[in-house]
């Protein structure tokens, strides 16, 4: 399948400080792409090289099969772009201004802006001035779905709405994508992504880190377990989870002849299933993966903020507790 954007080696220096570090990726035409990381991770400064706001320092860039500082008027047009910063002219009504914008675009088909307006809630009528930062926003989102790019580049697009409204979004990005466009956006919270991407990409300190589809991050995410049984002793009990590949953060309770347990679980279920069949269990609970603390994970190195305890975490009345840790993927 063509790609709509690639990279290769991308890298960009501000002066001796280096925040793209060799950023390889691609995104597949007509598919919704990714980029979630922590603020300052290099999300913004990767979109402005595809858009040519600001020039790599190496590497190459390919945005619609053309290199973006060749590309010139007629590619700009083809894109639809929302900066995370959204600046507007304040003097004029939010239909004033989009008609200045449909004149730098191109065409946009009759009854589109008000249609898309509506969807969203948005008064156009308004001075710009007097909007929240929230309807500022939509006024962002309209300007940059109304003539139907071939590409969208969404930076941080749902910042400022409110949950109705993002929804309403959401359904916007897939039908953008039904039609055939491509939609690149970024975030640093994971769930707003996970509703609309078909592939997910990690950034971290100007590093791709990886890269996912959404069904391959669920697989390997962590799931939360907890579970009380009887007939077994704690100690038994911790090391019978313990065993079980990719069981961590085994906590143990035992209190009355009940032992209850509770760990993190990032793989298969089956084996887990096996172990726990042998006992005599009076609940279980196992939660749904926990995408967003796989990510974490992700972000952090061994020791920094977020990373997992370096030992088991033990609670309760004669707890023992055995703990085989989760390999985890280094960040660096």
């Amino acid at each position: 399948m063509a790609h709509a954007i690639s990279t290769r080696s991308l890298t960009k220096k501000f002066g001796r400080r280096e925040v793209l570090h060799g950023v390889d990726f691609s995104v597949e035409a007509g598919s919704v792409f990714g980029v979630i990381g922590p603020n300052g991770a290099g999300k913004t400064t990767t979109m402005r090289c595809l858009l040519d706001i600001i020039r790599p320092t190496s590497g190459e860039v390919r945005v619609l099969g053309k290199d973006p500082r060749q590309g010139g008027p007629e590619l700009r047009r083809r894109i639809g772009y929302l900066p995370g910063e959204l600046f507007l002219e304040g003097r004029v009504t939010g239909r004033k201004l989009l008609s200045h914008y449909e004149a730098i675009s191109g065409p946009v088909a009759p009854g589109r802006i008000d249609a898309l307006a509506e969807r969203l809630g948005l008064d156009l009528d308004r001075h710009t001035r007097k909007l929240s930062k929230g309807n500022k926003q939509k006024l962002g989102l309209v300007q940059a779905f109304m003539h139907s790019p071939e590409l969208l580049v969404l930076d941080e697009p749902t910042s400022g709405l409110d949950p109705l409204v993002q929804q309403e979004f959401h359904a916007m990005v897939r039908e953008a994508r039904q039609q055939g466009q491509t939609i690149f956006l970024s975030s640093h919270v994971l769930s707003e992504v996970q509703q609309t991407a078909d592939t997910v990409a990690i950034l971290r300190d100007g590093k791709i880190i990886a890269v996912e589809s959404v069904s391959g991050l669920r697989e390997g995410a962590v799931r939360h377990l907890r579970f009380s049984a009887t007939g077994i002793t704690g100690h038994d009990a911790g090391a019978l989870l313990g065993a079980v590949p990719g069981v961590g953060h085994v906590e143990v309770l035992e209190s009355n002849g009940t032992v209850t347990l509770s760990a993190t679980l990032a793989g298969a279920i089956q084996p887990l299933v096996k172990a726990l069949s042998t006992l005599q269990l009076k609940d279980l609970v196992l939660e749904e993966p926990d995408l967003e603390e796989s990510v974490l994970q992700m972000y952090s190195s061994p020791g920094e903020p977020g990373s997992p305890p370096p030992g088991p975490r033990v609670s309760g009345h004669r707890a023992s507790t055995h703990r085989k840790p989760v390999q985890q993927e280094s960040a660096k």
